[in-house]
């Protein structure tokens, strides 16, 4: 048994939800000789090379980086090796850790996975929890087998979901979660005083990747499904509407105080200080906080209405 400062920890992550749980390894006395993150991609309009935001982190914590773009590749495999780590820990890296490298470390891979498991396996737990309106998430600290989110667990904490929570915003609660999970679990792990729980796999339900025609509005469905939609695509990739044959993503919906008797799916009855309002399928309003129609920045209804006021009026989706 090892010390945590004297635990050697490679870790592989990539998005901003990873960030807290690098920094809590570091601030907790661990140490990380390496970092493994994906390659820089081209981004924005510029298409200007832009390095994962776990990158920068670990930079500035005098971290060293290393950038593969096949996990498989056996000179990749002997380097991340030849740091003799404990353990890795895995956090949102977003590709599989091959088992040629978990099964040649003593404690293996500990994965950080934003939901409660067996429920919501795979790569979009946080919007899809949300899409299926559910009112509790959690955390769950694992060790990663060769399934999909399949390996034996050490703990989870549940946490509530808020009617009105983005998946951006429940997205950044759960990072911080999962990160204080971690440091309250890996210690134990590596000490041998906890050993992880196979999951129940009849239980388990899956979170597949998020596809691009789901996150159009389908103004049809009752108000309930359209507003989870839009908090479950806040801020990316944004549920969209059609007006005058351009695509208008939706955000902030939330169901408008006011009442209407009369109207057609996705007709824009008006504007109130909730947003621009809308029926859903249901004979329900849908009231939009914030628009953004295609090429332009997101607006608050109001803002949006004044550059478009033909919006009021018409039927969207068509």
């Amino acid at each position: 048994m090892r010390s945590n400062k004297a635990s050697s920890v490679i870790f592989f992550g990539t998005p901003e939800f990873a960030i807290p749980s690098l920094r809590a390894l570091v601030e907790f006395g661990f140490s990380v000789p390496l970092v493994v993150t994906a390659p820089d991609r081209p981004k924005g309009r510029g298409l200007q090379l832009t390095p994962p935001p776990i990158k920068n982190l670990a930079l500035s914590l005098g971290l060293k980086v290393f950038q593969p773009e096949k996990l498989r590749d056996p000179k990749v495999i002997n380097e991340i090796l030849s740091y003799s780590p404990d353990v890795f820990v895995v956090v949102a890296y977003g590709r599989l850790i091959p088992s040629e490298l978990f099964r040649a470390v003593p404690f293996g891979a500990v994965n950080v996975h934003p939901s409660l498991l067996p429920k919501y396996r795979g790569p979009a737990p946080i919007q899809r929890a949300i899409l299926e309106g559910e009112e509790v998430t959690g955390v769950t600290i694992m060790l990663i087998d060769e399934g999909v989110d399949s390996g034996p667990v050490f703990d989870s904490r549940p946490i509530p979901i808020d009617p009105f929570e983005t998946a951006g915003e429940l997205e950044k609660r759960l990072a911080v979660e999962g990160a204080d999970l971690l440091i309250k679990t890996l210690p134990k792990w590596l000490s041998g005083r906890i050993s992880p729980l196979p999951q129940n796999d009849s239980e388990a339900t899956f979170a597949p990747p998020i596809q691009k025609e789901e996150t159009r509005i389908e103004w049809e469905k009752p108000a309930k499904i359209i507003i989870n939609l839009c908090r479950a695509f806040d801020p990316t990739p944004g549920a969209y509407t059609i007006f005058q044959g351009k695509r208008v993503k939706c955000y902030g919906a939330r169901r408008a105080s006011v009442g209407f008797s009369e109207g057609m799916p996705g007709q824009v009855i008006g504007l109130s200080e909730e947003g621009l309002l809308v029926f859903a399928g249901d004979k329900k309003v849908v009231a939009i906080g914030a628009l953004q129609m295609e090429g332009r920045r997101r607006l608050h209804a109001k803002e949006f209405v004044k550059g478009t006021q033909s919006i009021v009026g018409s039927r969207l989706g068509q």
